[in-house]
Formats: structure tokens, sequence, C-alpha cells
């Protein structure tokens, strides 16, 4: 929650699973939300630029989602959770783990959700909450040997999500302006692993993964069914000379095809069009870590990749920390990372508007620098630490494919980058534990982002300008009772350049402000079960006419792209879960 409350995923934060790209293409928007909570054993967030083992990718960071995994001791047998809120959306989740014998274990996880009801709380006629409704079950395999490792697993996805008109308290449409997104998803992966010394980390290790990606999606008379394939194999080599240096070196080959099926005009008679792209890309790199006494730690990388679309290009990446005592420690990091824009997969969501999309030939790959400097600061206070952290990152662009909504307000463009883009990001974030189980924890996010657009230098539209969050924690001295706040600050930004209306009014403000919203939640702890009860956006901010010309959405002025707030008020939830710990036989 706290990833997508400060901004901190996007388009280019890369996405892995267990240190395996993942989400890519037209999985990219909806990535997270294809990863239920419960399945969660933990999530690693790196800012910059990260190591050059997982690819070229990590432009300004990289999230790690680590799922349950059956060989642990922790994993319980069994766990559940159910959870349904006021806004009639349900949601099931279930996992079981079974110990085979002492090398192998399995595990398989289940997840169901759906939003049943279309709600238009400002009764312009379109739903505020996309209806949702996905099937998710994976199934996963573990042998764990004394030198060979061995990981498995495939996953199965189904999901609709509609969206648009819908008829209530009176209102009619004969003919609804909907948004129909059916999407398939398979996924399937190995990890190998043989270790050679335990002592000095030495081990070859092999990871192969293959997603295919089936999605269907039409936006009123708009189409764009794509059918995605991934193929990704990574042979990697670990091994540490002794306790201050240690060497990895690896193969990798990523391919990716989109079979495309799309019609980019509100008009049924014109002929849908057909595009096949597909990239391969085999690459190389090797990295040295440099380790003093963990006072100074140097991580240097290199990689080396051939696509057949885009030719040869060089990443290299380079990190330094310093631990000068044990109250305060220093990062610095600066690298280059690469991206291939799959255009239309990866902004279908603009489709849903009546703005006319123009995509320019022989788009570049996309190219940044980034570089970052942070301090952690632990500053002993009565018998307790605050922890500070301070950071900033730098990430410049010298190709990028921009996404124009300014140059033609009625129209949508892409097209190679011609001047600078650029985004500087500051982050303050501290931490106290004021008495025993009651922490407050503080954290503040400024961005400036600036893009030529057509010979013109201007604010990212969107985006906001600052983000702010505060969380308090309160867990009662036996652990019965766990009680959680969160207030978001939202801060205000630029918006696409508005046209004029008939009467001389703009179509929307050029800006829009700031707002806050407040989350709180309570649960009461039992031996084997916990159940809990919570509100979200309690302010009850909602953003007012946030769908342009909502009356006419097959006129030439509709646009259902201007969000950036909410548009459903406040909402209450309950859930219960369940566990039964492998230590309770």
């Amino acid at each position: 929650r706290q990833i997508k409350l400060l901004g901190l995923s996007g388009t280019y934060v890369q996405m892995l699973t267990e240190n395996i790209p993942n989400y890519r293409g037209a999985a990219s928007p909806y990535g997270l939300g294809y990863v239920p909570g419960p399945w969660m054993q933990s999530i690693q967030v790196s800012k910059g630029t990260s190591s050059v083992k997982n690819g070229y990718e990590a432009i300004t960071g990289q999230i790690n989602v680590e799922f349950k995994k059956p060989q642990l001791p922790e994993a319980d047998w069994v766990s559940a959770n159910l959870f349904a809120s006021t806004t009639s959306r349900y949601e099931a989740n279930a996992d079981a783990t079974l110990k085979i014998s002492k090398r192998w274990s399995t595990s398989l996880l289940a997840h169901y959700e759906n939003e049943t009801k279309a709600h238009d709380g400002n009764d312009d006629g379109f739903i505020d909450i996309p209806q949702v409704e996905q099937y998710n079950v994976w199934n996963r395999w573990a042998y764990m040997g004394d030198h060979y490792v061995f990981q498995a697993g495939i996953k199965a996805l189904s999901e609709t999500r509609t969206s648009g008109q819908a008829s209530h308290g009176g209102m009619h449409f004969d003919n609804p302006y909907k948004v129909n997104i059916d999407t398939e998803r398979y996924e399937f992966f190995t990890k190998n692993a043989y270790i050679f010394n335990k002592e000095k980390n030495t081990n070859l290790a092999l990871i192969l993964s293959a997603s295919l990606h089936n999605q269907d999606a039409s936006y009123g008379q708009k189409l764009y069914n794509v059918d995605q394939t991934n193929v990704y194999a990574s042979l990697m080599f670990e091994t540490e000379f002794n306790k201050q240096n240690s060497f990895s070196a690896g193969l990798s080959f990523n391919y990716d095809a989109y079979n495309q099926h799309y019609r980019l005009e509100d008009n049924a008679d014109k002929v849908a069009l057909k595009a096949f792209e597909k990239e391969a890309v085999p690459g190389a790199y090797v990295q040295y870590t440099l380790n003093l006494n963990e006072q100074w730690m140097f991580m240097a990388g290199l990689r080396g990749d051939y696509s057949n679309e885009h030719g040869f290009f060089v990443t290299p990446r380079a990190h330094l920390k310093y631990n000068p005592n044990e109250y305060v420690n220093f990062r610095l990091s600066a690298g280059k990372g690469y991206r291939t824009n799959h255009v239309l997969a990866e902004n279908n969501y603009l489709f849903s508007s009546s703005r006319k999309v123009e995509i320019a030939k022989n788009l570049d790959m996309e190219e940044a620098w980034n570089y970052g400097a942070s301090v952690s600061t632990y500053i002993p206070i009565v018998g307790k630490t605050l922890n500070i952290n301070a950071e900033y990152y730098y990430t410049d662009f010298l190709k990028q494919v921009v996404v124009d909504m300014d140059s033609n307000p009625h129209g949508v463009s892409f097209y190679n980058l011609d001047g600078r883009s650029y985004s500087h990001v500051f982050q303050v974030e501290a931490s106290y534990p004021f008495f025993k189980g009651f922490t407050l924890t503080g954290a503040y996010r400024l961005t400036d982002a600036q893009t030529t657009y057509k010979g013109q230098r201007m604010e990212k539209p969107l985006t906001s300008k600052y983000k702010g969050l505060l969380t308090v924690s309160y867990q009662t001295p036996l652990g019965i009772w766990q009680f959680d706040a969160t207030l978001q600050l939202n801060g205000g930004g630029r918006m696409p350049a508005p046209y004029e209306l008939e009467d001389g009014q703009l179509s929307w403000n050029r800006r829009y402000g700031s707002f806050e919203q407040l989350s709180l939640q309570v649960t009461r702890y039992f031996r084997r079960w916990s159940i809990y009860v919570g509100g979200e956006n309690l302010t009850n901010f909602k953003q007012k006419n946030p769908i342009i010309d909502a009356a006419n959405p097959w006129g030439d002025n509709f646009d259902s792209t201007m969000i950036w707030g909410p548009m459903h008020g406040a909402k209450a939830y309950i859930g219960l879960r369940f566990n039964l710990a492998r230590n309770s036989e």
C-alpha cells in the first residue's frame, strides 16, 4: 500500500517476482493488481538503478515481490482470508502447503475477487469503480537438496474488467458507452541451482520462465486485442574469492512477441488493423563486489545486450555504501537503463476517450541515466531509535517516447523526444517508536518531472508535485489488538492543455489541487485466526466531474482520461484471516 501511496511504481520501475522480470507490456498497467496481498511474503523496493543481474530495464527503480514458499519452516499448513466492503466487493484467498518428504514440498494458492455492483456517486451515468472479477490459481513445487535446489510453479489468471455507462436511478442508455477488458494469463517458471561450495557461496543457477497474456479490450467502438508471449532465461554464476571480494557473471535471453488487432477510431465500420511486434534480446553481464569490513561496500556491474530491433547497447551501473559508524550510512548510485516502449500495449487506457491517436514511425528505444544519493541515520533518543532516511534521485533521458496530450487537446501523440526530459525526486522518511507497541512514521516525496513537448518544456501532466504519508501503528502489550491509521497527502499538479468551449470557458482547469485521504484499520487477533475492520478514503474526497462531456460519450469532446483523484467516496470493509501454523502440530 505504501508503494502505491507514494507513487513508487510506474512505467520506468522494473517489476520482478522472485527476481524474475514479470508483468511487462500489456500486463504493466495492472501489475500489482495481479499480485494478491495474502500471497506475498515480502516486497522489496530498490530505488534508482539496481543490479545488472536482472536486466537493463530498471531506470528509476525496481519492485521485487517474494511469495509464500512451501519449503520455508514458517510456511503455514493452511491459510485463508475473506474480505467484504461496502462497495459490494468480495474477496477470498486460500493457500495450503504439503511437506511430501524431507526434500520435497508443494503449495497451492488461490484467489478470487469480485466488485459485484456498479457505483455512480456523482450521477454522471458512468461507473466510478471498474467492476473487476478475477480468478487466480498458483501451484508451486520445491526440492531442497544439499547441493541441488529446484523450484517450479505454474499460474493461471482469468479476469474481466467492466466500466463505462450503466443504467440506474431512472437512467437508461439505448447505446451505452462500455469499456470491457477480458484477460487470460498463464505463467510458468523454474529455478535450478547447484551449490559447489557453501562457504564461498559458489553456485551456478538457471532460471527459466514463460508467460502468455491474452487480452481482448473494447473502449466504445475502439478495439485493442493483444496476445503477448514472453520467454526469459538466465544462467548465473556466483562466487566469493574471500570475505572482501565476490564476483558474479551470467548470460540472459528475453523474447517478447505482441500479436495485435486494433481499431483506434470510434467507428465500428472501420476495418481493424493488425500488427505483429517481436524482440529477441540475448545479453551477458559481469558484476564485482568489494566489502571492507562492512564499512565500505562497492559494487560495479556491466552488461551488454543485443536487440534485433535496436542493436547492441551497454548498461553500466555502480553502487557505493559507506557506514562510518552504527548511527549513519551513506549510499551513492549511478547507472544506465533502457526500455522498449510498446505504445499500444502500455497505454491502451488512453483509448477510452474521443482523442485521436497518432503514433510516429521508428520509435527509439528509451535510454536514461539515473543518479542517486541517500543518507540513513539511527539516532538514540530516550532509549529508543529515531530512524531518518533522506534520498535524492535524478533521472536524465537521452531517448524517450513522449506521450503528448498537450499539442492537441483532442488527440494523443507518441513520438521520439526532441529536447530534454528529466525528473528530480527528493524523499525524506522518519520513524520513531514512542512507546512499546506504538510507532509513528512519516514520509514526504517531492517530484519535479519535466518533458519537452514539441519544443516546449513543461511539467509532466497528471503528476502530483508532492506526496506525503503519515502512519500510526499501535499493538497492545499482549498482541491481541492492532490499530493502524494512514493519512495520505496528495499534492496538486498540471493538467494536459485544455480547449475553449463555445461559451469561452475552459474544458477543464489548467491545474488540479491537493487533497487528503484517511484510512483506518482495527485488528483483533486470536490463536489461529483474526478479524479486521477498516475504512478507506474516510475524508470522502472525490474528484468532481472527472469525465469530460459524460453526457455525450460518442461526441468529439468526450474524455475519461483526465483522472487525478479518487472517483469514489468513503468505504468500509471487514475481513477474516485464518492460519494453521506448522508449529501448531
